[in-house]
């Protein structure tokens, strides 16, 4: 026999998991489920239209951009509760985010997103802004509300700075220019050395070199932004 099966997830607690499940899929058809992810999958892929291409590249080049737009996940639960960087409850009329990969997001998939993802990209600054007002900074590498610290640099700042001078601003401008400069203003991971002398030594840190460009042009951008 074939087995209908439903699964609800939730961040927060198994009464939020139930009430994701009710809220987004609360009846048993398998085909309008389905017909309704391809639809809104199509209307997100249709955004950028592929002309004069073999079928082949075309397939290529949709498939990089469905991968792009995997990540981030919402992390709201249809009441709005969403679990905080300081791992506490919190409640928002937002929508609320994670899976923020910066060191890997910042140079091409941001940028991406100021494009064809304008309104999530205020969403996306938002949810940075909660980071650092929840846990105290902004995240690294952040995943599933936890600082991972993976990676290196402070990329949630060209991703603010870059949305703020393309005109995406539908945020605490302020807020956001003090949770950058706050990022710089720590001490671990070579910052200390970076603070101190100008530059990282070998030395000092490792890494030391890539850690050296990654600050500065995160510091730039600060500046850019302040300015």
């Amino acid at each position: 026999e074939a087995l209908l099966i439903k699964v609800g997830i939730s961040a927060v607690d198994e009464k939020g998991a139930q009430e994701n499940l009710f809220s987004e899929i609360p009846h048993w058809d398998f085909e309008k489920t389905k017909k309704d992810a391809s639809r809104i999958w199509e209307t997100v892929l249709n955004k950028i239209q592929v002309k004069g291409k073999s079928k082949i590249q075309k397939e290529i080049f949709y498939t990089a951009l469905y991968h792009s737009l995997l990540v981030p996940n919402l992390y709201t639960d249809s009441d709005g509760r969403y679990n905080g960087m300081d791992l506490k409850i919190h409640k928002t009329k937002d929508r609320h985010y994670t899976i923020f990969s910066l060191w890997d997001t910042f140079r091409a998939t941001h940028p991406l997103f100021t494009i064809i993802e304008q309104k999530r990209t205020n969403e996306f600054i938002r949810t940075l802004l909660r980071q650092y007002q929840d846990g105290g900074r902004l995240p690294i590498w952040e995943l599933a509300a936890n600082y991972t610290n993976c990676m290196i640099g402070y990329h949630a700042i060209p991703v603010i700075a870059d949305a703020y001078v393309k005109g995406i601003r539908d945020y605490d401008q302020k807020l956001a220019l003090k949770a950058m400069v706050h990022s710089a203003m720590q001490d671990e991971f070579g910052l200390s050395s970076y603070k101190k002398n100008g530059f990282i030594s070998a030395s000092d840190e490792p890494e030391s070199v890539s850690k050296n460009l990654e600050y500065a042009y995160d510091d730039w951008c600060i500046a850019v932004m302040a300015d």
